[in-house]
C-alpha cells in the first residue's frame, strides 16, 4: 500500500471481527516499532504480546477500577471502561513498556509515541485496526504487577485487530492553525 493512503486510512477501530492476527503478521508489527527511530537510539520501548484469556485479564483490571473503588472517579476516567470493551474485543493486544528514567522521560516519550505509530501504521498496511490506548494509566501498577514487571512504566497499550466497523476520518484543524511562525 502506498504511504499516503496508509496515513490517510488510519482509523482508531474499537470494534474487531473474531479473528486470530497472523503470527507473521505481529512479527510485521514488531518489526516496524523495531526499525524506529528514537531519540539518542536508546530504543525505549519494551513491548508485550498479550492475547486470548491474557489481554481479558488487562481489560478486567481496568474494568475492575470501578468495580472495587468506593469513591467517585473523576468523569475522565470513564473512557477506561470502554477502552477495556475495546481490549476483549481485539484479539491482540499488545503493552509498551519502559525503564523509568526521569533523565530521559520527554525523549523516551517521543520515541515510544513514534514507535506506536509505526505499529499502527504498518496495522493499515497489514490491512489491520488499531487503536492507541492511554486509559491503562489508571491501573498501569495493577497491570504491571498482572504482567510481572512491577519496576517498568506502562506508557501505554495498542488494541490491534481486523476491523469490524469503517468509522469516517475525524475532524482535522486546518494547516494554518497548526504551523505557526516565528514573532519578531
Amino acid at each position: 500500500m502506498e504511504f499516503e493512503t496508509v496515513v490517510k486510512n488510519r482509523r482508531s477501530i474499537r470494534k474487531y471481527q473474531d479473528k486470530k492476527v497472523e503470527s507473521e503478521k505481529i512479527e510485521k508489527l514488531i518489526e516496524s516499532a523495531r526499525l524506529c527511530q528514537s531519540a539518542k537510539n536508546r530504543q525505549p520501548w519494551q513491548l508485550m504480546i498479550l492475547q486470548d484469556e491474557e489481554k481479558d485479564q488487562v481489560a478486567q483490571i481496568m474494568l475492575d477500577l470501578f468495580e472495587t473503588n468506593v469513591y467517585e472517579l473523576p468523569g475522565y476516567m470513564n473512557s477506561s471502561k470502554y477502552s477495556a470493551w475495546t481490549i476483549k474485543s481485539a484479539p491482540l493486544l499488545i503493552l509498551v513498556f519502559r525503564e523509568k528514567d526521569e533523565i530521559w522521560d520527554l525523549g523516551d516519550y517521543v520515541s515510544i509515541g513514534a514507535a506506536i505509530e509505526h505499529i499502527c501504521l504498518e496495522a493499515v498496511n497489514l490491512d489491520l485496526g488499531s487503536v492507541w490506548i492511554r486509559d491503562t494509566a489508571y491501573t498501569e501498577k495493577e497491570i504491571c504487577t498482572y504482567a510481572g514487571y512491577p519496576d517498568l512504566e506502562l506508557v501505554s497499550a495498542v488494541a490491534i485487530g481486523y476491523p469490524d466497523e469503517d468509522p469516517k476520518a475525524r475532524p482535522r484543524k486546518a494547516i494554518d492553525e497548526i504551523v505557526i511562525k516565528k514573532k519578531s
